[in-house]
């Protein structure tokens, strides 16, 4: 257990922090599983800037990995664009 001041400090900010970093990777995910399982194109269209924006601030932020990042929003709009041409 912690005994200095700035310690006890350091672990409620450091909890607070994890639980919104939890919070914005956990919507984020969902947001990427919906639009995977999109089979229409204009919905899917509609929803891929939402979802590159939502990675975009995660990488921002450090939250995940900038190459990680990049390899999301390829895949995704690589499969939007596939729906196209079906």
């Amino acid at each position: 257990m912690a005994h200095h001041k700035s310690s006890k400090k350091r672990i409620r900010q450091e909890s607070a922090r994890r639980l919104r970093n939890r919070y914005y990777k956990k919507t984020t995910r969902n947001a990427i599983k919906k639009l995977r399982g999109t089979n229409d194109h204009n919905e899917a269209a509609s929803v891929l800037p939402a979802v590159i924006a939502m990675i975009d601030k995660l990488a921002k932020k450090g939250r995940i990995h900038k190459n990680k990042a990049g390899n999301l929003k390829s895949g995704l709009t690589k499969k939007v664009n596939g729906l196209a041409a079906a």
